[in-house]
């Protein structure tokens, strides 16, 4: 049963954590909304790990996160997303990076799709959702994006 979760992506902590990034106080309502709405919100072992690379931890707010680690399950279903995203790409109809490797967000997407609490994946990142539409053209799954490039209140159609 699917009960106000959604999962957050490295882009939505770039951009919550960075007062200087041009969809901060987009990230901040968004984050203040799903909090004040009591939201469940899951960040991916996977996100922290990219969110590391130029962050530390301590700057996430793990306090009101639960943590979704990458489990065999998880990659099993990777493995059926990136395949269907590279037939995607072979086609002609999106563009993903020239390696062989299953990109971080078809893992993310496995994790929202097999966490059956999960009915939204939250990002910025508009090549992202542009593979969710692919996948999701050849598949179904079973959690919807929501990018905070569109504001929270036309997202959500109320003002917290």
């Amino acid at each position: 049963m699917k009960i106000n979760t959604v999962l957050l992506d490295t882009s939505f902590f770039i951009r919550l954590l960075n007062e200087d990034d041009l969809l901060h106080e987009n990230a901040l309502d968004y984050y203040r909304y799903f909090l004040s709405n009591n939201y469940i919100l899951k960040c991916s072992t996977i996100s922290i790990a990219e969110y590391c690379i130029k962050g530390t931890i301590d700057e996430l707010p793990l306090n009101n996160l639960q943590i979704l680690p990458f489990n065999i399950n998880h990659a099993e279903k990777a493995g059926l997303f990136g395949s269907l995203a590279f037939e995607e790409k072979k086609s002609g109809n999106i563009n993903i990076t020239d390696r062989r490797i299953i990109p971080n967000d078809i893992k993310l997407f496995a994790q929202a799709d097999i966490d059956e609490t999960i009915s939204y994946f939250v990002t910025s990142d508009s090549a992202c959702e542009n593979m969710y539409k692919a996948i999701r053209k050849n598949t179904s799954v079973n959690f919807e994006i929501m990018n905070i490039r569109r504001p929270y209140n036309e997202q959500f159609g109320v003002l917290f």
